[in-house]
């Protein structure tokens, strides 16, 4: 199994120029991708352009959006060109992780219906596809470049719905999960798989998933009140998500070893805290 790591851009520590410091060392360390989460409604830098940046200071590195929450954003064929244009600078680099979206508010900042976001996130996936081949839109535009070489990007769907899993066997080479216990994950990998099948699929899905880890000095305390304040939203269930998160090297080792026992191909770790120690730390023992 890959370990990738999160590209910190919604912990409150964060600064540009460390962002993208944390980006080319991340590469350094050897971890298979960097992830970002995409919120709009929060203290948090915009996921395209945060991996555009570290785009220009990399080589290796995947660089994932884990998850892009694509229907919020208003017009498929301008999405379409950003995102062409970072897998042709990133030189191919790109996978582009998306799921329907839970935050009312990140819609309603942008005026798009909320309600029926799975439907148009299927007809959006359908629509990169098509502007990316160089095939007209539904508005009856064809050329809009650049166009990455067959295949393109490579797209993930998230969610732990059966709609999601359909969603993902319909448009994708595979799927990722949010948070999630290794015990559940193995679960919700079978109901992938399963989805596949039904579809006529015979390939098999790339398996991705993605955990929470701080690691160091006061660990859980930084990590909790972060968690805290980032799924405010989400109510009483914020504290389960808070306490969930991983504080010590064998547990993130152990972690990893559940996970790739379960069937995922690469474990994204997102850390808490920007502080350059962390990164060390999180290679250290996740990579080892």
């Amino acid at each position: 199994m890959e370990i990738g790591v999160g590209l910190p851009t919604t912990v409150p520590d964060v600064d540009g120029r460390r962002l993208v410091r944390w980006a080319a060392r991340a590469e350094e360390h050897g971890f298979s991708a960097l992830g970002v989460l995409d919120r709009l409604v929060y203290d948090s830098y915009e996921p395209l352009t945060a991996l555009t940046a570290a785009a220009a200071v990399t080589e290796r590195i995947r660089l994932t959006t884990s998850v892009l929450l694509a229907a919020y954003r208003p017009g498929t064929a301008l999405l379409a060109k950003q995102l062409a244009t970072l897998h042709e600078i990133s030189g191919g680099r790109l996978v582009v992780g998306a799921a329907a979206g839970g935050r009312e508010d990140d819609f309603q900042a942008t005026g798009a219906a909320y309600h029926d976001r799975g439907r148009r996130l299927d007809a959006l996936l359908t629509e990169l596809r098509h502007v990316w081949d160089g095939k007209e839109t539904d508005t009856g535009v064809a050329g809009i470049g650049p166009f990455p070489a067959a295949p393109g990007p490579e797209l993930l769907v998230g969610g732990h719905t059966p709609a999601a899993m359909r969603r993902a066997a319909r448009h994708a080479g595979g799927w990722i999960a949010g948070g999630s216990s290794a015990t559940a994950y193995a679960d919700l990998a079978q109901q992938a798989r399963d989805a596949w099948r039904a579809a006529g699929r015979t390939d098999s899905p790339r398996l991705v998933a993605l955990v929470y880890a701080c690691l160091g000095p006061e660990a859980r305390t930084t990590a909790e009140r972060y968690l805290r304040a980032y799924y405010a939203f989400i109510g009483p269930k914020a504290e389960m998500a808070a306490k969930a998160v991983i504080t010590d090297a064998d547990s993130l080792r152990e972690t990893a070893a559940a996970y790739a026992a379960a069937g995922c191909d690469e474990l994204l770790v997102f850390p808490c805290t920007a502080a350059p120690v962390q990164l060390d730390l999180l290679a250290e023992a996740a990579l080892g």
